[in-house]
Protein backbone atom coordinates (compact mmCIF):
# COMPACT_ATOMS: atom_id res chain seq x y z
CA UNK A 1 0.00 0.00 0.00
CA UNK A 2 1.50 3.35 -1.05
CA UNK A 3 1.01 5.89 1.71
CA UNK A 4 1.27 9.70 1.52
CA UNK A 5 4.78 10.84 2.37
CA UNK A 6 3.77 12.59 5.60
CA UNK A 7 1.85 9.57 6.87
CA UNK A 8 4.68 7.18 5.95
CA UNK A 9 7.21 9.45 7.64
CA UNK A 10 5.12 9.62 10.80
CA UNK A 11 4.66 5.86 10.78
CA UNK A 12 8.40 5.27 10.57
CA UNK A 13 9.04 7.71 13.40
CA UNK A 14 6.41 6.21 15.69
CA UNK A 15 6.89 2.47 15.34
CA UNK A 16 9.11 0.94 17.98
CA UNK A 17 8.90 3.89 20.36
CA UNK A 18 7.63 3.57 23.97
CA UNK A 19 4.01 2.62 23.83
CA UNK A 20 4.37 0.70 20.57
CA UNK A 21 4.12 -2.77 22.10
CA UNK A 22 3.49 -4.85 18.99
CA UNK A 23 4.47 -4.68 15.31
CA UNK A 24 2.38 -2.08 13.50
CA UNK A 25 1.47 -0.28 16.71
CA UNK A 26 2.57 3.29 17.17
CA UNK A 27 3.47 5.65 19.95
CA UNK A 28 0.23 7.32 21.02
CA UNK A 29 1.74 10.70 21.80
CA UNK A 30 3.33 10.89 18.36
CA UNK A 31 0.07 9.70 16.81
CA UNK A 32 -1.85 12.54 18.46
CA UNK A 33 0.76 15.07 17.29
CA UNK A 34 0.57 13.72 13.74
CA UNK A 35 -3.21 14.23 13.76
CA UNK A 36 -2.65 17.83 14.87
CA UNK A 37 -0.13 18.45 12.10
CA UNK A 38 -2.48 17.08 9.44
CA UNK A 39 -5.37 19.25 10.67
CA UNK A 40 -3.14 22.33 10.97
CA UNK A 41 -2.81 22.51 7.18
CA UNK A 42 -6.44 23.62 7.11
CA UNK A 43 -5.92 26.25 9.83
CA UNK A 44 -3.51 28.74 8.23
CA UNK A 45 -4.91 31.56 10.35
CA UNK A 46 -3.74 29.93 13.61
CA UNK A 47 -0.50 31.50 14.82
CA UNK A 48 2.41 29.03 14.93
CA UNK A 49 3.05 29.85 18.58
CA UNK A 50 -0.51 28.99 19.54
CA UNK A 51 -0.30 25.74 17.63
CA UNK A 52 2.91 24.86 19.46
CA UNK A 53 1.16 25.53 22.77
CA UNK A 54 -1.61 23.10 21.81
CA UNK A 55 0.98 20.43 20.98
CA UNK A 56 2.40 20.48 24.50
CA UNK A 57 0.89 19.56 27.85
CA UNK A 58 0.85 22.29 30.47
CA UNK A 59 1.88 19.91 33.22
CA UNK A 60 3.11 16.30 33.45
CA UNK A 61 3.02 14.85 36.96
CA UNK A 62 4.83 11.61 37.77
CA UNK A 63 4.65 10.24 41.32
CA UNK A 64 5.98 7.18 43.14
CA UNK A 65 4.14 6.16 46.28
CA UNK A 66 4.28 3.26 48.75
CA UNK A 67 1.33 1.01 49.63
CA UNK A 68 1.31 -1.71 52.27
CA UNK A 69 -0.24 -4.78 50.63
CA UNK A 70 -2.36 -7.40 52.34
CA UNK A 71 0.62 -9.74 52.79
CA UNK A 72 2.47 -7.06 54.76
CA UNK A 73 4.94 -6.12 52.03
CA UNK A 74 5.35 -2.55 50.83
CA UNK A 75 5.03 -2.02 47.09
CA UNK A 76 6.02 1.15 45.22
CA UNK A 77 3.53 2.25 42.56
CA UNK A 78 4.08 4.72 39.74
CA UNK A 79 1.28 7.16 38.95
CA UNK A 80 0.69 9.90 36.39
CA UNK A 81 -1.50 12.92 35.83
CA UNK A 82 -1.02 14.84 32.60
CA UNK A 83 -2.84 18.16 32.35
CA UNK A 84 -2.84 19.15 28.71
CA UNK A 85 -4.72 22.41 28.26
CA UNK A 86 -7.05 24.48 30.46
CA UNK A 87 -7.60 27.46 28.14
CA UNK A 88 -11.33 26.75 27.78
CA UNK A 89 -11.96 25.55 31.33
CA UNK A 90 -10.74 23.23 34.10
CA UNK A 91 -8.79 20.13 33.16
CA UNK A 92 -11.01 17.06 32.79
CA UNK A 93 -10.12 13.43 32.27
CA UNK A 94 -10.25 9.86 33.46
CA UNK A 95 -8.13 7.81 35.83
CA UNK A 96 -7.09 4.34 34.67
CA UNK A 97 -5.44 1.39 36.39
CA UNK A 98 -3.45 -0.84 34.05
CA UNK A 99 -0.11 -2.63 33.97
CA UNK A 100 0.87 -0.94 30.69
CA UNK A 101 0.10 2.65 31.72
CA UNK A 102 2.93 4.99 30.65
CA UNK A 103 3.57 8.69 30.26
CA UNK A 104 3.32 8.86 26.46
CA UNK A 105 -0.11 7.23 26.64
CA UNK A 106 -1.24 9.79 29.22
CA UNK A 107 0.01 12.67 27.06
CA UNK A 108 -1.98 11.49 24.04
CA UNK A 109 -5.14 10.76 25.99
CA UNK A 110 -4.97 14.15 27.73
CA UNK A 111 -4.66 15.91 24.36
CA UNK A 112 -7.60 13.96 22.95
CA UNK A 113 -9.66 14.94 26.01
CA UNK A 114 -8.97 18.60 25.22
CA UNK A 115 -10.23 17.98 21.69
CA UNK A 116 -13.30 16.06 22.88
CA UNK A 117 -14.36 18.89 25.14
CA UNK A 118 -13.84 21.39 22.32
CA UNK A 119 -15.71 19.41 19.67
CA UNK A 120 -18.82 19.14 21.87
CA UNK A 121 -18.22 22.71 23.05
CA UNK A 122 -18.27 22.17 26.82
CA UNK A 123 -16.01 24.41 28.98
CA UNK A 124 -13.34 21.91 29.90
CA UNK A 125 -9.72 21.27 29.01
CA UNK A 126 -8.11 17.87 28.83
CA UNK A 127 -6.25 15.70 31.33
CA UNK A 128 -5.57 12.02 31.97
CA UNK A 129 -4.28 10.02 34.88
CA UNK A 130 -3.18 6.49 35.55
CA UNK A 131 -1.49 4.12 37.95
CA UNK A 132 0.78 1.36 36.68
CA UNK A 133 -0.70 -1.75 38.33
CA UNK A 134 -2.65 -4.91 37.55
CA UNK A 135 -6.03 -4.53 39.28
CA UNK A 136 -6.93 -8.15 38.43
CA UNK A 137 -4.34 -9.35 40.95
CA UNK A 138 -5.33 -6.92 43.71
CA UNK A 139 -8.00 -7.05 46.39
CA UNK A 140 -10.61 -4.33 46.82
CA UNK A 141 -8.78 -3.16 49.92
CA UNK A 142 -5.48 -2.87 48.06
CA UNK A 143 -7.14 -0.95 45.23
CA UNK A 144 -8.63 1.44 47.77
CA UNK A 145 -5.19 2.06 49.31
CA UNK A 146 -3.67 2.72 45.87
CA UNK A 147 -6.52 5.08 44.95
CA UNK A 148 -6.36 7.05 48.16
CA UNK A 149 -2.58 7.41 48.18
CA UNK A 150 -2.55 8.44 44.51
CA UNK A 151 -5.27 11.02 45.22
CA UNK A 152 -3.46 12.39 48.26
CA UNK A 153 -0.25 12.90 46.31
CA UNK A 154 -1.86 14.70 43.35
CA UNK A 155 -4.37 16.62 45.51
CA UNK A 156 -2.50 19.95 45.23
CA UNK A 157 -3.05 19.84 41.46
CA UNK A 158 -6.76 18.86 41.28
CA UNK A 159 -10.11 20.27 42.36
CA UNK A 160 -13.58 21.15 41.01
CA UNK A 161 -12.27 24.35 39.42
CA UNK A 162 -8.83 22.97 38.55
CA UNK A 163 -8.90 19.32 37.38
CA UNK A 164 -11.84 16.92 37.63
CA UNK A 165 -11.26 13.15 37.53
CA UNK A 166 -13.57 10.49 36.07
CA UNK A 167 -13.69 6.68 35.65
CA UNK A 168 -11.68 5.04 32.89
CA UNK A 169 -10.08 1.66 32.26
CA UNK A 170 -10.47 -0.58 35.36
CA UNK A 171 -11.91 2.24 37.47
CA UNK A 172 -15.56 2.78 38.35
CA UNK A 173 -17.97 4.81 40.52
CA UNK A 174 -16.60 3.14 43.68
CA UNK A 175 -13.07 4.30 42.83
CA UNK A 176 -14.41 7.81 42.22
CA UNK A 177 -16.04 7.70 45.66
CA UNK A 178 -12.63 6.94 47.19
CA UNK A 179 -11.05 9.82 45.26
CA UNK A 180 -13.79 12.20 46.36
CA UNK A 181 -13.58 11.12 50.01
CA UNK A 182 -9.78 11.41 50.15
CA UNK A 183 -9.80 14.85 48.57
CA UNK A 184 -12.67 15.97 50.82
CA UNK A 185 -10.77 14.86 53.93
CA UNK A 186 -7.83 16.99 52.83
CA UNK A 187 -10.08 20.01 52.23
CA UNK A 188 -12.05 19.56 55.46
CA UNK A 189 -15.49 19.47 53.81
CA UNK A 190 -17.31 17.45 51.11
CA UNK A 191 -16.17 18.30 47.57
CA UNK A 192 -18.35 16.22 45.20
CA UNK A 193 -17.26 18.26 42.17
CA UNK A 194 -13.68 16.95 42.23
CA UNK A 195 -14.83 13.83 40.34
CA UNK A 196 -17.60 12.82 37.98
CA UNK A 197 -18.90 9.32 37.38
CA UNK A 198 -19.40 8.83 41.11
CA UNK A 199 -22.33 6.98 42.74
CA UNK A 200 -25.70 8.70 42.55
CA UNK A 201 -25.86 8.75 46.35
CA UNK A 202 -22.74 10.96 46.46
CA UNK A 203 -23.85 13.49 43.84
CA UNK A 204 -23.49 11.48 40.65
CA UNK A 205 -25.66 12.09 37.60
CA UNK A 206 -28.37 9.87 36.24
CA UNK A 207 -27.29 8.44 32.90
CA UNK A 208 -23.54 8.86 33.50
CA UNK A 209 -22.71 5.14 33.52
CA UNK A 210 -24.23 4.59 30.06
CA UNK A 211 -23.19 7.96 28.64
CA UNK A 212 -20.26 6.93 26.45
CA UNK A 213 -22.10 3.95 24.95
CA UNK A 214 -25.28 5.94 24.46
CA UNK A 215 -23.24 8.59 22.68
CA UNK A 216 -21.81 5.91 20.38
CA UNK A 217 -25.32 4.89 19.36
CA UNK A 218 -26.40 8.50 18.81
CA UNK A 219 -23.52 9.26 16.42
CA UNK A 220 -23.80 5.84 14.76
CA UNK A 221 -27.47 6.49 14.01
CA UNK A 222 -26.61 9.92 12.63
CA UNK A 223 -23.82 8.49 10.48
CA UNK A 224 -26.01 5.65 9.26
CA UNK A 225 -28.69 8.09 8.20
CA UNK A 226 -26.07 10.15 6.34
CA UNK A 227 -24.89 7.04 4.50
CA UNK A 228 -28.38 5.74 3.73
CA UNK A 229 -27.99 2.79 6.08
CA UNK A 230 -30.89 1.55 8.21
CA UNK A 231 -30.04 0.78 11.83
CA UNK A 232 -32.68 -1.93 11.93
CA UNK A 233 -31.00 -5.28 11.16
CA UNK A 234 -27.62 -3.59 10.61
CA UNK A 235 -24.84 -6.04 11.42
CA UNK A 236 -22.67 -4.69 14.25
CA UNK A 237 -19.39 -6.15 15.55
CA UNK A 238 -18.08 -4.82 18.87
CA UNK A 239 -14.54 -5.30 20.14
CA UNK A 240 -14.69 -4.83 23.90
CA UNK A 241 -17.27 -5.87 26.47
CA UNK A 242 -16.63 -3.51 29.36
CA UNK A 243 -18.78 -0.58 30.34
CA UNK A 244 -18.52 0.96 26.86
CA UNK A 245 -18.57 -2.16 24.64
CA UNK A 246 -21.02 -4.19 26.70
CA UNK A 247 -23.43 -1.31 27.18
CA UNK A 248 -23.17 -0.38 23.50
CA UNK A 249 -24.06 -3.97 22.57
CA UNK A 250 -27.25 -3.75 24.61
CA UNK A 251 -28.16 -0.36 23.18
CA UNK A 252 -27.50 -1.30 19.55
CA UNK A 253 -29.58 -4.44 20.05
CA UNK A 254 -32.48 -2.45 21.51
CA UNK A 255 -32.24 -0.09 18.54
CA UNK A 256 -32.94 -3.02 16.21
CA UNK A 257 -29.40 -3.77 15.05
CA UNK A 258 -28.01 -7.30 14.98
CA UNK A 259 -24.90 -7.54 17.13
CA UNK A 260 -23.10 -10.40 15.38
CA UNK A 261 -19.91 -10.41 17.47
CA UNK A 262 -18.54 -9.21 20.78
CA UNK A 263 -15.23 -9.84 22.53
CA UNK A 264 -13.14 -9.17 25.60
CA UNK A 265 -9.41 -9.49 26.24
CA UNK A 266 -9.64 -13.30 26.07
CA UNK A 267 -11.53 -13.49 22.78
CA UNK A 268 -15.09 -13.34 21.56
CA UNK A 269 -18.15 -14.99 20.12
CA UNK A 270 -19.68 -14.64 16.65
CA UNK A 271 -23.02 -15.49 15.09
CA UNK A 272 -23.82 -13.99 11.69
CA UNK A 273 -27.56 -14.22 12.46
CA UNK A 274 -27.13 -12.11 15.58
CA UNK A 275 -26.23 -12.89 19.19
CA UNK A 276 -28.50 -13.03 22.21
CA UNK A 277 -26.68 -10.12 23.83
CA UNK A 278 -28.32 -10.42 27.23
CA UNK A 279 -27.32 -14.07 27.41
CA UNK A 280 -23.80 -13.38 26.11
CA UNK A 281 -23.11 -10.66 28.66
CA UNK A 282 -24.52 -12.78 31.47
CA UNK A 283 -22.23 -15.61 30.37
CA UNK A 284 -19.28 -13.25 30.60
CA UNK A 285 -20.29 -12.25 34.13
CA UNK A 286 -20.66 -15.91 35.18
CA UNK A 287 -17.57 -17.32 33.44
CA UNK A 288 -15.39 -14.24 32.97
CA UNK A 289 -15.35 -14.98 29.24
CA UNK A 290 -17.60 -15.81 26.28
CA UNK A 291 -18.02 -19.59 26.41
CA UNK A 292 -19.02 -21.60 23.37
CA UNK A 293 -21.84 -23.95 24.19
CA UNK A 294 -23.59 -21.54 26.50
CA UNK A 295 -23.98 -19.04 23.65
CA UNK A 296 -25.21 -19.85 20.15
CA UNK A 297 -22.12 -18.86 18.18
CA UNK A 298 -18.50 -19.60 17.31
CA UNK A 299 -15.48 -18.52 19.31
CA UNK A 300 -13.25 -15.97 17.55
CA UNK A 301 -10.17 -13.94 18.38
CA UNK A 302 -10.11 -10.17 18.67
CA UNK A 303 -8.16 -10.02 15.42
CA UNK A 304 -10.79 -12.12 13.63
CA UNK A 305 -13.59 -9.95 14.97
CA UNK A 306 -12.12 -6.87 13.35
CA UNK A 307 -12.11 -8.57 9.96
CA UNK A 308 -15.72 -9.80 10.01
CA UNK A 309 -18.07 -8.69 7.27
CA UNK A 310 -20.45 -6.24 8.94
CA UNK A 311 -22.14 -2.88 8.54
CA UNK A 312 -20.75 -1.18 11.65
CA UNK A 313 -17.51 -2.03 13.46
CA UNK A 314 -17.14 -0.63 16.97
CA UNK A 315 -13.59 -0.91 18.37
CA UNK A 316 -14.33 -0.25 22.06
CA UNK A 317 -11.37 -1.90 23.79
CA UNK A 318 -7.91 -0.33 23.70
CA UNK A 319 -5.69 1.67 21.39
CA UNK A 320 -3.69 0.47 18.37
CA UNK A 321 -6.15 -2.17 17.17
CA UNK A 322 -6.59 -1.13 13.53
CA UNK A 323 -3.15 -0.79 11.97
CA UNK A 324 -1.55 -0.70 8.56
CA UNK A 325 -1.17 -4.49 8.80
CA UNK A 326 -4.87 -5.32 9.20
CA UNK A 327 -6.73 -2.28 7.83
CA UNK A 328 -6.77 -3.71 4.33
CA UNK A 329 -8.56 -6.81 5.61
CA UNK A 330 -11.50 -4.96 7.17
CA UNK A 331 -14.88 -5.67 5.57
CA UNK A 332 -17.10 -3.21 7.42
CA UNK A 333 -18.96 -0.29 5.88
CA UNK A 334 -18.49 2.03 8.83
CA UNK A 335 -16.30 2.32 11.94
CA UNK A 336 -17.48 4.09 15.09
CA UNK A 337 -14.58 4.38 17.54
CA UNK A 338 -15.57 3.61 21.12
CA UNK A 339 -11.97 3.35 22.36
CA UNK A 340 -9.39 6.11 22.35
CA UNK A 341 -6.80 5.85 19.58
CA UNK A 342 -7.84 2.45 18.17
CA UNK A 343 -6.75 3.39 14.63
CA UNK A 344 -3.24 4.42 13.57
CA UNK A 345 -2.60 7.23 11.04
CA UNK A 346 -1.34 4.76 8.43
CA UNK A 347 -4.48 2.68 8.90
CA UNK A 348 -6.61 5.81 8.47
CA UNK A 349 -5.16 6.24 4.99
CA UNK A 350 -5.89 2.61 4.09
CA UNK A 351 -9.48 3.00 5.29
CA UNK A 352 -9.92 6.15 3.20
CA UNK A 353 -8.73 4.28 0.13
CA UNK A 354 -11.21 1.49 0.91
CA UNK A 355 -13.98 4.09 1.32
CA UNK A 356 -14.79 2.93 4.87
CA UNK A 357 -16.55 5.75 6.69
CA UNK A 358 -15.05 6.41 10.12
CA UNK A 359 -16.47 8.40 13.04
CA UNK A 360 -13.38 9.30 15.12
CA UNK A 361 -12.94 8.72 18.83
CA UNK A 362 -12.95 12.39 19.86
CA UNK A 363 -16.49 12.64 18.47
CA UNK A 364 -17.85 9.11 18.75
CA UNK A 365 -17.05 8.52 22.41
CA UNK A 366 -17.53 12.09 23.64
CA UNK A 367 -20.79 11.17 25.40
CA UNK A 368 -18.83 10.51 28.57
CA UNK A 369 -17.37 14.00 28.83
CA UNK A 370 -20.72 15.58 27.96
CA UNK A 371 -22.56 13.85 30.81
CA UNK A 372 -19.56 14.44 33.09
CA UNK A 373 -20.10 18.12 32.36
CA UNK A 374 -23.77 17.70 33.26
CA UNK A 375 -22.78 16.05 36.55
CA UNK A 376 -20.31 18.83 37.33
CA UNK A 377 -22.97 21.49 36.66
CA UNK A 378 -25.49 19.66 38.82
CA UNK A 379 -22.96 19.46 41.67
CA UNK A 380 -22.14 23.17 41.47
CA UNK A 381 -25.84 24.13 41.40
CA UNK A 382 -27.02 21.38 43.78
CA UNK A 383 -29.43 19.96 41.20
CA UNK A 384 -30.42 16.47 40.05
CA UNK A 385 -31.71 16.14 36.51
CA UNK A 386 -33.89 13.26 35.39
CA UNK A 387 -32.46 10.56 33.12
CA UNK A 388 -34.71 11.81 30.33
CA UNK A 389 -33.35 15.36 30.69
CA UNK A 390 -29.77 14.05 30.56
CA UNK A 391 -30.37 11.99 27.42
CA UNK A 392 -32.20 14.77 25.61
CA UNK A 393 -29.40 17.23 26.32
CA UNK A 394 -26.78 14.63 25.35
CA UNK A 395 -28.47 13.89 22.03
CA UNK A 396 -28.79 17.57 21.17
CA UNK A 397 -25.11 18.27 21.82
CA UNK A 398 -23.78 15.20 19.99
CA UNK A 399 -26.01 15.67 16.95
CA UNK A 400 -24.86 19.28 16.69
CA UNK A 401 -21.20 18.24 17.02
CA UNK A 402 -21.62 15.52 14.38
CA UNK A 403 -23.31 17.89 11.95
CA UNK A 404 -20.66 20.59 12.45
CA UNK A 405 -17.90 18.05 11.87
CA UNK A 406 -19.66 16.69 8.81
CA UNK A 407 -20.00 20.18 7.37
CA UNK A 408 -16.25 20.77 7.80
CA UNK A 409 -15.53 17.40 6.23
CA UNK A 410 -17.53 18.40 3.15
CA UNK A 411 -16.05 21.90 2.99
CA UNK A 412 -12.43 20.77 3.11
CA UNK A 413 -12.95 17.41 1.39
CA UNK A 414 -11.31 15.56 4.27
CA UNK A 415 -12.19 12.55 6.39
CA UNK A 416 -14.15 12.93 9.62
CA UNK A 417 -11.09 12.54 11.88
CA UNK A 418 -9.31 15.42 10.22
CA UNK A 419 -12.49 17.50 10.25
CA UNK A 420 -13.04 16.80 13.95
CA UNK A 421 -9.45 17.78 14.74
CA UNK A 422 -9.77 20.97 12.67
CA UNK A 423 -12.91 21.93 14.58
CA UNK A 424 -11.37 21.16 17.97
CA UNK A 425 -8.05 22.92 17.38
CA UNK A 426 -9.82 25.93 15.93
CA UNK A 427 -11.86 26.38 19.10
CA UNK A 428 -8.89 25.92 21.44
CA UNK A 429 -6.76 28.24 19.31
CA UNK A 430 -9.40 30.96 19.28
CA UNK A 431 -9.79 30.76 23.06
CA UNK A 432 -6.00 31.03 23.38
CA UNK A 433 -5.93 34.05 21.07
CA UNK A 434 -8.63 35.79 23.08
CA UNK A 435 -6.96 35.13 26.43
CA UNK A 436 -3.50 35.98 25.11
CA UNK A 437 -0.10 34.67 26.11
CA UNK A 438 0.99 35.89 29.56
CA UNK A 439 2.97 38.02 30.17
Amino acid sequence: MNLPEDVQSARNAMIGKPGAMNPGQVNLSRMALQQVEIAARYLPYVEPGILEKIKHAKREIVIHFPVKMNDGTVQIFEGYRVQHNDTRGPFKGGLRFHADVHLDEMKALAMWMTFKAAIVNVPFGGAKGGVKCDPRTMTSGELEKVTRRYTWDIAPFIGPEVDILAPDLATNPRVMAWVMDTYSIREGHPVPGVVTGKPLELGGSRGRLEATARGLLIVAERAARLKGMAMKDAKVAIQGAGNVGGTAARLFSRAGARVIAISDIKGGIHNSRGLDIAKALQCKVSNNCFTKGEIDGDEISNEELLELECDILVPAAIENQITEENAGKLRCRMIVEGANGPTTPAADEVLRQKDIYLVPDILANAGGIVVSYFEWVQNLQELLWSEEEVYQKLRRILVRAFDETGALSERHKVDMRTAATILSIGRVAEATRLRGIFP
